[in-house]
């Protein structure tokens, strides 16, 4: 049998974000259940009427999260209030769409908002292109370790990401911390790096010894 060659190939790229997200929540607090829940409604309703003038520029929104409970006073169960909120995730193709919406929700009760988070789409062709300079590093190592053997590289035996043994997924992105909101409200979009990596084995020449 031909001897072989196991090599990891790796790429990255830094490009420019295609979405941001924030996360927006409202909430309310009342003594009664009814009363709370009533302005908690208003509250979402008139979020989702904010987001609705920006439509054009929100590539997805969904609600992330909702909580209503009563508060009780000290050890016993005698509740003395109840509290609520309903949490919007909105994702943005827009990059200026975030500083726009938190500059409406300045003025707004009980809001809390937390990003931006930057990424790029998942069939970005940002990833496709670093899976593909990842399988040509893994064909230029293996091609280098037999040139020191005095050996040639005859074929491929296997090719695989490193999301099938545990590693990192192929084209992982990140991205590194930022404040929500900067004074000016101009939130300037951070590169986000798109990474691949693969392992690979090769058949080689039998080296001379």
């Amino acid at each position: 049998m031909s001897p072989t060659i196991a090599v990891r190939g790796t790429a990255s790229r830094d490009v420019e974000p295609e979405l941001v997200a924030l996360t927006i929540s409202v909430a309310a607090r009342g003594k009664d259940r009814e009363g709370t829940l009533a302005r908690l409604a208003e509250r979402v309703a008139a979020l989702n009427r904010l987001l609705d003038r920006y439509a054009d520029g929100i590539d997805h929104r969904e609600t992330s999260g909702l909580y209503v409970h009563p508060e009780t006073r000290g050890r016993g169960e005698r509740i003395s209030a109840y509290s609520g909120s309903v949490t919007t995730a909105v994702t943005f193709a827009d990059l200026a769409g975030p500083g726009e919406v938190v500059l409406a929700l300045a003025d707004a009760d009980q809001t809390t908002v937390a990003g931006p988070y930057w990424s790029v789409r998942p069939d970005s062709p940002a990833h496709r292109e670093v899976r593909l300079a990842a399988v040509r590093d893994a064909i230029a190592r293996a091609h280098e370790y037999a040139d020191a053997l005095s050996a040639e590289v005859l074929g491929l035996v296997e090719l695989s990401d490193e999301a099938d043994r545990g590693g990192p997924g192929v084209a992982m992105y990140r991205s590194l911390p930022t404040d929500a909101v900067q004074p000016q409200l101009e939130l300037d979009p951070q590169r986000q790096t798109v990474q691949a990596t693969v392992a690979a084995r090769f058949t080689i020449s039998d080296p001379p010894l």
